[in-house]
């Protein structure tokens, strides 16, 4: 058990404040009987007291030079680079993945500061026209208080593809992070928040109850979120009656196509960093590989001799491949997902080894899974699993590839796996989704210059790069006679 006087706690941040009336206890997913942090758990009234700073805070950052509020992105992001070394292990403890996804989580969020500060001067360019009829400017002016939520999985890019867009074209912010892994992220934020005016940044914790009252607060004029497609909706019904500006990034149950002329080992040796990282808790993870029927033998052969190298450990052991599930709800769903698979005629592998089997079960761990010879239309193939488990499906033609791939109410992101880069594309060109990736499909595949997001039930808006400024404007056109 943690020491109590080890444990940091962890409070609101509102207008430059740390306050909390009640603290919480946050639990290592792979050590449950050891306490990580104590977070404040926040009320309605506490998002009505953050959002009021922020919009209090809002004209004087709007007015703040563009070329200053550059500035500041940039200092945030050397805060986020020198965090990494010291408050990794802390997320590790929280959200279950090992040190390197941790570090990866800050690296990634270090880039999106960096990579929005040189996009903003000239995002932000009036487009201008005159004539002898009259004077025309288009201005991108900010919304004004922008609201965030963000999930566990990968805390600080997924807040910073909020927060770096929202700072930087002038609006002001509230957060409210995940319960299941706030404490990192918040002492990263709180050191932002010091080199920003008092209310431009602030940080309110909580359950569903907190992030209702944010999405549907009066003076919230955007809402960013990340999350399951089921709570997205709840999101979109809060922002509905004040008729907010919303990104919805959603779940996600990517498609991987290998065609007939893949080279399996290179193909495999880039997926299966997109079926496995972050134990598959990732929502464009790899979840379903379609794979032609006369080399489906030798493809699942060689994925299941490479899954079983994989150890299971705690994120914080240098041998471990991925660590635990992060919580019990999503722990329960897995578990009952395999139950089901293995009731049914698909033939579900177990692969790996277990680093500590002495202290499995102190923890939500879940071996690799691989499964065989299932049909399309079963739940393994049809249902994000947000586990360590793939379905492996075999296909006859180009065409039923495709057609199975898009058979979904889901469309994240999808990739083709081909040695032909022209047949990748025209492929690519032909399935549903926010973005196909050709060879590659984990976060080797992001880039920041892409636009980020889903279509059918993976979401509404894109992140990223201009088209994440674009979410934080609004266009004033301005025209005067001559």
């Amino acid at each position: 058990m943690t020491s109590q006087a080890t444990v940091p706690q962890i409070g609101h941040l509102i207008d430059g404040k740390t306050s909390a009336t009640e603290l919480r206890d946050i639990y290592d997913p792979g050590r449950l009987d050891e306490v990580v942090a104590q977070v404040a758990v926040g009320t309605p009234e506490d998002v009505d007291r953050a959002v009021r700073a922020a919009h209090a805070a809002f004209p004087g950052w709007r007015d703040t030079p563009a070329s200053e509020r550059v500035r500041k992105l940039l200092a945030a992001a050397d805060i986020v680079a020198a965090g990494s070394e010291e408050l990794g292990p802390l997320l590790v403890r929280e959200h279950g993945g090992v040190l390197q996804e941790a570090q990866t989580d800050f690296a990634l969020g270090t880039g999106v500061l960096q990579h929005t500060a040189s996009n903003t001067e000239e995002f932000l360019r009036p487009v201008q026209y005159d004539d002898d009829q009259c004077f025309i400017s288009v201005e991108k002016v900010p919304r004004g208080v922008a609201a965030a939520v963000v999930p566990w999985n990968m805390p600080l890019v997924l807040t910073m593809i909020k927060l770096a867009p929202a700072l930087a074209t002038g609006n002001t912010f509230v957060l409210k992070p995940s319960p299941f892994a706030p404490a990192a992220l918040t002492k990263v934020l709180g050191r932002i928040a010091a080199i920003l005016p008092p209310g431009v940044l602030n940080v309110v914790h909580g359950d569903g109850d907190v992030g209702a009252a944010l999405c549907g607060h009066p003076l919230v004029r955007k809402v960013g979120f990340t999350g399951g497609t089921a709570t997205g909706r709840k999101v979109a019904e809060a922002t509905a009656s004040t008729v907010k500006n919303v990104t919805l990034e959603l779940g996600g149950n990517d498609p991987a196509i290998v065609l007939d002329d893949a080279d399996i080992d290179a193909t495999l040796d880039r997926m299966l960093k997109g079926v496995y990282t972050r134990s598959g808790q990732i929502c464009f993870a790899v979840k379903r590989v379609y794979i032609p029927r006369a080399m489906y033998r030798r493809f699942a052969d060689a994925v299941c001799e490479r899954v079983d190298e994989y150890a299971v450990g705690h994120g914080l052991d240098p041998q471990a491949s991925f660590g635990p599930l992060n919580n019990e709800a999503q722990f329960k769903k897995v578990l009952d997902l395999l139950d089901r698979t293995r009731a049914s005629a698909a033939t579900l592998v177990e692969l790996g080894r277990k680093l500590d089997p002495s202290s499995w079960d102190n923890g939500y761990y879940v071996l690799p899974h691989v499964v065989r010879d299932v049909d399309h239309t079963a739940p393994v193939s049809c249902e994000e699993q947000f586990g360590p488990v793939v379905p492996l499906i075999a296909y006859d033609d180009e065409e039923q590839a495709v057609s199975w791939a898009n058979d979904s109410e889901y469309g994240l992101c999808s990739s083709v796996w081909t040695a032909d880069p022209d047949r990748g594309l025209a492929v690519a060109r032909r399935i549903e989704a926010g973005s196909t990736f050709i060879n590659a499909h984990s976060f080797d595949a992001l880039d920041l210059r892409m636009p980020f997001g889903g279509v059918k039930q993976s979401g509404v808006g894109r992140e990223y790069g201009t088209a994440g400024l674009s979410a934080y404007v609004e266009d004033h056109a301005i025209r005067r006679l001559k």
